[in-house]
């Protein structure tokens, strides 16, 4: 089954989008975007349909966490004549740093950003590509709030609806491009 979309025009990102039945695991269908990341004009339409609601929001900086994040956050990013920021996993920002561990299925996993990543007050809007259970952009908010960062929305290319992530971002106005059951 296709994707739903509140995007006109959205539906043409779908069919870039290939599924790959039983990866990672048996019983799992994933969304592969490489075949729209390859095509230019499918990357240049999923970055503006991710830009378009917030180019009068007045936003300062953009966060993507890693590593996808950092395709389409940096985009956005240049779109909207902000910076950008990046969420890492540990042991790859060089500088004082902030952390957050947080929960996973099976375990937990952290992140990092550096401590003056964000000044306090600015505008930020965080990005990535797909939203499943909500647990790492979760992460990311809470990294940023720590430094003082107003999280205005949070956008993804895909959404996972049927994995509820969106119940742990309530705090947050979040945005989805694509929305699969």
């Amino acid at each position: 089954m296709g994707a739903q979309s509140d995007v006109p025009g959205a539906a043409v990102l779908d069919r870039m989008i290939r599924d790959i039945p039983d990866f990672p695991k048996p019983g799992i269908l994933f969304r592969d975007i490489t075949p729209l990341l390859q095509d230019p004009a499918g990357l240049s339409l999923a970055v503006e349909f991710l830009t378009q609601p917030f180019r009068d929001k007045h936003i300062d900086v953009v966060v993507g966490a890693e590593s996808r994040g950092f395709i389409f956050g940096t985009a956005v990013a240049r779109n909207l004549s902000a910076g950008f920021v990046p969420v890492r996993k540990p042991g790859k920002l060089p500088a004082a740093k902030r952390s957050v561990t947080y929960d996973l299925e099976y375990g937990t996993d952290t992140l990092e950003i550096h401590a003056d990543a964000i000044r306090p007050g600015q505008r930020v809007l965080m990005v990535d590509d797909l939203l499943a259970t909500g647990g790492t952009m979760q992460a990311c908010c809470e990294l940023v709030e720590q430094l003082g960062g107003t999280i205005i929305a949070v956008a993804f290319l895909i959404e996972l609806s049927g994995l509820d992530g969106r119940s742990r971002l309530t705090r947050w106005d979040v945005h989805s491009v694509l929305k699969y059951d």
